[in-house]
């Protein structure tokens, strides 16, 4: 290679290398004019007279900068035409600094339009991804953080950072003290990761975005956090398929907590089928609007007995145990509270969390004697199919007695396919079209105690959302119309769909995006909560069942809570709040108390219920 290609080759390195670097070019042609200027003048005239070199250079940088100056000039023409070659190179080299100076400022506007430049923040809480659920996600934590100053949320998707900004306000409001930093960038690539200052952050939630392959994209997120150099905080995912939760294990290691969003939605849908109200009691406790989980160590307790505990604080519940062994809720009674367990509450803040200065009061002759109630076989119906059908189906085997029945009915080429196993449930499948007020006359309604109404995944979420809201309103109606009583739950995308949906009055609505994205905020905040609402959502061990009231308390009679409480202490349940069924359909808790007050006085009547965690 000749001198002259080598120097060719580093001449367009440098060029290439930016606006700073042409600048640095365009400074030494400038000198080199003033230089030639100068020297000129110098040499071929003797104007200005009497000025020195140094007056010359100055008189031709100015005329470099400021070609218009020009105009004033006297003298000889040949000081005229230097000045005049200096000038003329002088609108070249403003004209060039200008363009390069705007274009420079064009390119650091878009670069921080897109988000490209890292976070300076500590103690933050990373999303990475997009998906409806960070609305949801977004939203509880700006609650959660409603009295920090300064906390952030810093979001990372493969979308505009302006255009990421405006939908989440647009959605979500006023974030009040929590700022809202949103960037541009691949969350699979670890090069982009560190924008994030993951190294600083409190947190990092993954979510599962929308459309095919979502959990690969998971998965291909946790190798590049574990790839990345350094350590980083607690990682929440959550998968759509239980099929998947081997492998997003493998690839995140032991700081990743992995929700599975099928088999969430599946248990709470089932739950939700049996026990009406069983959606809105777990939102509540998922959200950060009243009653959440706490974890809590107080000396004064060990040694009592878990039942004693029950009546331990006044502006609390009591619902469990986190032992070195793990968590347990409702426990026996007796079970002794040792030096090394937490206890775990309901509270409306950690702030009113205080033990109760007196012995529990509560009235005898009020609570009612229990009754068993014996499991008999069930015939339930489910309207539609999707992916997290057979979940849902496996789960109700587990609930009913010996001899129940499942029909299935849709039109989905894949309802009722992957079941096996059954012990309690015997299956059938027909084709309906679930949307058709006579095909589900056919199916005689009146003859189930369960309707479960899924939505149908081979449509978009919104269609799908309207097609079940058709379904709930024929079911309604077909219900006014006979007179025939059976529990309606449903299964749904949006949040903003149930408002509308409450025109059906359906026993139950389970917003499964929602639920998730509650579940991975609670988790964001406080990861220790994951085996709480693990066991909670598990069918083994003890669950939240709304009871009939009748059945702890004389109905009409005013009680405290305490006295609901120590009812149920005696059956072994621990109970948690009640529902009103005269407010049963008023937003946004549908008649749902939980953690009231022990001495707040209270009036159930024969058609409301007390929520209790129990073993059946």
């Amino acid at each position: 290679m000749s001198l002259r290609e080598r120097m060719r080759y580093w001449f367009d390195n440098t060029m290439s290398k930016g606006t700073a670097s042409l600048i640095g070019w365009l400074a030494v042609v400038s000198v080199a004019i003033v230089l030639i200027v100068t020297g000129l003048t110098v040499w071929l005239t003797d104007e200005p007279e009497g000025a020195s070199p140094g007056e010359v250079l100055w008189l031709a940088l100015m005329h470099a900068m400021t070609p218009s100056k020009v105009a004033s000039d006297k003298g000889s023409t040949a000081f005229l035409a230097v000045m005049f070659a200096g000038s003329l190179a002088g609108i070249f080299i403003v004209s060039i600094l200008v363009g390069l100076l705007s274009n420079g400022l064009k390119e650091k506007i878009d670069r921080l339009r897109r988000g490209r430049s890292m976070i300076a923040e500590s103690g933050h809480t990373v999303v990475l991804g997009w998906s409806d659920q960070i609305f949801t996600i977004v939203g509880e934590l700006v609650k959660a953080h409603a009295s920090q100053r300064g906390s952030v949320i810093a979001v990372m998707a493969d979308r505009d950072k302006l255009d990421m900004e405006e939908e989440i306000r647009e959605r979500i409001g006023d974030t009040g003290r929590t700022r809202l930093v949103c960037r541009t960038g691949r969350p699979t690539e670890p090069g982009d990761l560190r924008l994030m200052n993951l190294s600083k952050a409190r947190s990092i939630v993954v979510l599962s975005p929308d459309g095919e392959d979502a959990d690969a994209h998971v998965i291909k997120i946790l190798l590049a956090l574990a790839k990345r150099a350094g350590d980083h905080p607690p990682v929440v995912a959550s998968l759509t398929s239980s099929r998947n939760m081997a492998a997003a294990r493998l690839a995140g290691g032991s700081q990743v907590h992995l929700v599975d969003s099928d088999d969430t939605a599946s248990r709470l849908i089932v739950q939700s089928s049996r026990q009406s109200g069983m959606s809105v009691v777990c939102m509540d406790l998922l959200n950060f609007d009243g009653g959440e989980i706490y974890l809590r160590s107080d000396a004064a307790l060990k040694g009592q007995s878990y039942g004693e505990a029950l009546h331990a604080y006044q502006t609390a519940t009591v619902i469990g145990l986190r032992r070195p062994t793990g968590v347990v809720l409702n426990p026996p009674m007796d079970t002794v509270i040792g030096a090394d367990d937490q206890v775990i509450v309901i509270a409306h803040d950690d702030s009113l969390i205080h033990l109760a200065s007196g012995a529990a009061s509560y009235s005898e002759k009020e609570m009612a004697t229990a009754q068993a109630v014996p499991l008999e076989p069930e015939r339930t119906l489910i309207l539609n199919w999707n992916a997290r059908a057979e979940h849902i189906v496996t789960y109700l085997d587990g609930y009913v007695a010996p001899g129940s029945v499942l029909d299935v009915a849709a039109d989905h080429p894949k309802a009722g396919t992957g079941l096996s196993g059954l012990r309690n449930l015997t299956v059938n499948v027909k084709d309906c079209d679930t949307t058709d007020r006579y095909a589900l006359e056919a199916l005689g309604a009146g003859l189930y105690q369960h309707v479960i109404v899924l939505s149908d995944d081979r449509f978009k979420p919104q269609h799908a959302d309207t097609r079940t809201l058709m379904t709930l309103l024929q079911l309604r109606d077909m219900q006014a119309a006979t007179g025939e009583r059976y529990s309606i739950v449903s299964e749904m995308h949006d949040e903003n769909n149930r408002s509308l949906a409450e025109v059906t009055e359906a026993d139950d609505i389970v917003i499964s995006d929602t639920v998730i994205g509650l579940l991975l905020a609670q988790l964001a905040e406080n990861r220790h909560l994951a085996d709480v609402f693990g066991y909670l959502f598990d069918s083994r061990g003890s669950e939240i069942y709304p009871r009939p009231a009748a059945s702890y308390v004389t109905p009409g009679a005013q009680v405290s809570f305490s006295t609901v409480i120590e009812s149920a202490r005696r059956r072994g349940e621990t109970a948690i709040g009640y529902r009103l069924a005269s407010d049963i359909n008023q937003s946004p808790h549908y008649g749902v108390v939980l953690n009231p007050s022990k001495t707040q006085p209270v009036t159930l009547a024969a058609g409301d219920s007390v929520i209790v965690l129990s073993e059946r």
